[in-house]
């Protein structure tokens, strides 16, 4: 016997009826017809203030050490000589100082922030991953002046005596590291400051690393770990690779710290114009110590040109920095997906 289905209830003139549509698309509001020219205009205005500042800046530098331009021309960066009394001055010491610094500072902290960021992403307990990496982040609440005056007044003593005097001790007839490690071991100079600056920027580096490793999808990780992959196989081959860009960018954020911090630089590396070896123990001096000791004291004429011109060069140097990651993360993200 064939099944039937139950009646409907409802009456049998409503049972195909389909509702028309009702009213129309949502008016827009006009009742600030101006609001969004107005906020548009602020924005473009915003961005192009900030380019006008920055080319005004680049005038203004270009003006000022205009003097020392036409006096020494390209011999300022080749000249070791700084003699404000005859009105000699070149900028190789402080260009090698600043450059220098920063070289060791990235050497020292690069590793460190590496490791930093490893542990409280992959191996560190969850009770201790918040305040630790809390705790990491606030030495860069920490005054640049109060790293220098520690630097000089507590760290120096210790890297002489049990830093820089063993390493003389162990490679000071060496032919290549003897010449790196000799000089006073006074506990300021180059490796001083270097270690300073790393100290200042690995808050930095491990930030971003710590947060570009954190972005890496779990499912990536688990298959590495489920096919029996080591945990710095896992980061070496699965965490790396994936956010590559934002660690170089987080690497070069830090360079861009060193290069232009001062204060904490000023007080340890020695202030001393001079380059007569490559000792990382001799005192030297950088490009922003040479801007903070002299420009107060500088009178008008080719000394204050020649501390203008130095400012010049470290605005080139940092731009130079800036457009080499800029080119070099473009590179990465053109490689995002090939096969090694």
């Amino acid at each position: 016997m064939a099944a039937t289905l139950p009646a409907s209830s409802f009456p049998d003139d409503k049972k195909m009826q389909r509702s028309d549509p009702r009213g129309g698309p949502p008016v827009r509001r006009q009742s600030l017809p101006w609001a969004d020219a107005v906020f548009s205009a602020l924005t473009h205005g915003a961005a192009w203030l900030t380019l006008a500042t920055l080319a005004g800046i680049i005038v203004s530098l270009f003006i000022g050490a205009a003097p020392a331009i036409r006096e020494f021309g390209l011999g300022f960066f080749t000249s070791t000589e700084w003699d404000p009394v005859q009105e000699k001055f070149g900028g190789l010491v402080m260009i090698y100082g600043t450059l220098m610094t920063s070289l060791i500072a990235l050497l020292i902290a690069v590793p460190v922030s590496f490791g930093i960021a490893l542990f409280l992403t992959e191996l560190s307990p969850s009770w201790l991953r918040r305040p630790l990496g809390t705790a990491i982040e606030l030495l860069a609440a920490v005054p640049s002046i109060v790293y220098g005056m520690w630097g000089l007044l507590v760290f120096s003593p210790i890297l002489s005596a049990y830093v820089q005097q063993p390493l003389q001790a162990m490679f000071g007839n060496v032919p290549v590291l003897g010449a790196l490690f000799s000089g006073p071991p006074v506990g300021i100079g180059l490796l001083a400051a270097g270690i300073i600056l790393a100290i200042m920027v690995i808050p930095f580096i491990a930030a971003v690393m710590r947060d570009v490793f954190e972005v890496t999808p779990p499912m990536l990780k688990e298959s590495a770990y489920a096919l029996g992959s080591t945990t710095w196989e896992v980061v070496w081959k699965v965490v790396l690779p994936y956010t590559k860009t934002g660690v170089v960018g987080g690497i070069m954020l830090g360079l861009g710290r060193a290069l232009g911090e001062t204060m904490a630089v000023t007080f340890v590396i020695g202030n001393f114009n001079q380059l007569q070896s490559l000792s990382l123990f001799e005192a030297a001096n950088s490009i922003t110590s040479a801007l903070a000791n002299e420009f107060a004291e500088a009178g008008e004429g080719l000394h204050q040109a020649s501390l203008i011109y130095l400012g010049l060069v470290l605005f080139f140097i940092t731009f130079v920095v800036l457009a080499l990651s800029k080119v070099l993360l473009s590179q990465l993200k053109k490689g995002e997906g090939r096969t090694a």
